[in-house]
């Protein structure tokens, strides 16, 4: 990584706030949102997404964002590369047709849609959001980009807590900016 790509993201990392025992006692929120405050430390961060497509996927098509996170960060990528951005966004909550993925959850589960006419067939995607906990909602939003017949080429995510294993339950390329190991 050049020079310049490793102060943003030392820049980035100092930014990102641990919260104690939220959303319950025993976890470490690691809390995003100070960066989105921070213009210059903001502007880092999407020059390390950018960065991170051009190097892995540089014949990339098209950015997914998944809800929400991925609609903050998506969107922004998409018109730097001159691509479309394509929202995966909870059940109900998309107008036309859509297809639907169902994953589970740690209590139940929960259905990914995406409108059925977003995704070129064969369209080289790159999937964004925030955090690779668990994986759950990384591998529905994959499920349902081969569900339009897209190709996942680069799931890109923020905050990788490798502890949470995530990672082994995605079957397509993963990067990670940061990761937090406790």
């Amino acid at each position: 990584m050049a020079k310049n790509l490793e102060d943003k993201l030392t820049r980035v990392r100092a930014a990102i706030v641990d919260v104690p025992n939220f959303p319950k006692k025993g976890i470490i929120f690691r809390d995003i949102f100070p960066v989105l405050r921070n213009p210059p430390v903001f502007k880092d961060l999407i020059d390390l997404l950018i960065s991170a497509v051009t190097e892995s996927v540089p014949d990339a098509q098209c950015i997914v964002g998944l809800e929400s996170r991925g609609f903050l960060f998506g969107p922004i990528l998409a018109e730097q590369l001159n691509i479309p951005f394509v929202p995966i966004r909870k059940k109900g909550k998309l107008p036309g047709e859509v297809l639907s993925v169902t994953y589970e959850l740690e209590y139940g589960s929960d259905t990914f849609e995406a409108q059925s006419n977003s995704v070129a067939e064969g369209a080289k995607v790159v999937i964004v959001d925030d955090l690779l906990a668990t994986g759950g909602t990384m591998k529905a939003a994959c499920d349902l980009m081969v569900k339009l017949k897209a190709q996942v080429c680069l799931c890109l995510v923020v905050i990788e807590l490798p502890s949470l294993k995530g990672r082994d339950k995605v079957s397509y390329p993963v990067k990670s900016l940061i990761t937090f190991t406790d």
